[in-house]
C-alpha cells in the first residue's frame, strides 16, 4: 500500500521485452535504500516487485495485463518515473490509500496555468466515472490529488480537473503534462467497493417484470383438513 506520496523522480534506465512481458531497470537511488528483493515500489501509480537491485536503482517485471491497462508499455529508456516506496505502519497518511492496482488510463484534455499553480483537465471513461466526485481522492501516475472539478453527470462526455501546486509541478512527472498525454489512474477504493456493493444488490432484485407476474397469478386456495364431530356441551344445573 501506498500514499500517493512521491519520494523520488526517478527514469528508466533498460527495457527488455519478450512476448508478453517485459522487465524494466529503473535508476531510482533513494527509493531502493533499504528495499530489499520482493519489496514492492509504486512506479507512475503501478506496483511492481523488486526482482534485483542495486545501490543506484532496481529491476522489476511487468507482465502482460499490467502493459495492457497503464502507460508503461508506452514509456522509452530515459523517461521520468513518479517513484514510492511501500508505506510503513505508523507512517503519517500524507496522501490517501493507493494500492497500485490503476484501473486505466485517462488523457489530458486541457491545462490551464495560473501565476503559481496549474489546473489540469482530464476525460473520463464511462466506467470510471462513478468513481470519481468533486473533493474526492484520486491518484494521477501515483500522485495523490483532490478533485477540484468534474464534469455534470448530464454531460455526455466526463471529465474532472485537478489543480498543481508548485511542489507537485517540480517533484512529479505531472509538470510535464500537456494536452494528448496519457496517466495511469487509480480511483478511491472505498467508491470502488461502494459502486460493487451496489452492484450486486441491484443483480439480486427481482426485476418489475418478474415481480408484476409473480403478483398477478392466481393463487390455489390451501386445502381444508376435515373437521371431527363436536360432543355436545354438557350443562352444570344451578343448585
Amino acid at each position: 500500500m501506498f500514499t500517493g506520496i512521491i519520494e523520488e523522480l526517478g527514469s528508466i534506465e533498460r527495457i527488455e521485452r519478450s512476448t508478453d512481458a517485459a522487465r524494466l531497470t529503473f535508476r531510482a537511488p533513494l527509493v531502493v535504500a533499504g528495499a530489499g528483493h520482493g519489496d514492492s515500489i509504486s512506479v507512475n501509480g503501478v506496483c511492481l516487485t523488486v526482482v534485483d537491485r542495486t545501490p543506484e536503482g532496481f529491476t522489476a517485471d511487468v507482465m502482460a495485463q499490467t502493459l495492457a491497462m497503464s502507460t508503461l508499455d508506452g514509456l522509452a529508456e530515459g523517461t521520468p518515473v513518479n517513484l514510492e516506496r511501500a508505506a510503513l505502519v505508523g507512517d503519517r497518511l500524507g496522501g490517501h490509500i493507493v494500492q497500485g492496482h490503476i484501473d486505466g488510463t485517462s488523457t489530458v484534455l486541457r491545462v490551464t496555468p495560473g501565476d503559481a499553480w496549474r489546473v489540469l483537465r482530464f476525460d473520463l471513461s464511462p466506467e470510471l466515472a462513478p468513481l470519481v466526485t468533486g473533493k474526492g481522492s484520486i491518484a494521477i501516475d501515483g500522485v495523490s490529488l483532490t478533485v477540484s472539478n468534474i464534469s455534470p453527470a448530464s454531460e455526455p462526455e466526463q471529465w474532472f480537473e485537478v489543480s498543481l501546486i508548485p511542489e507537485t509541478l517540480t517533484a512529479t512527472t505531472l509538470g510535464a503534462l500537456g494536452v494528448g498525454d496519457q496517466v495511469n489512474l487509480e480511483t478511491d477504493i472505498l467508491a470502488r467497493h461502494a459502486l460493487r456493493i451496489l452492484d450486486l444488490a441491484a443483480a439480486a432484485r427481482p426485476t418489475a417484470a418478474g415481480a408484476g407476474a409473480a403478483d398477478a397469478a392466481p393463487q390455489a386456495p390451501a386445502p381444508q383438513a376435515p373437521q371431527a364431530p363436536q360432543a355436545p356441551a354438557t350443562q352444570r344445573s344451578a343448585l
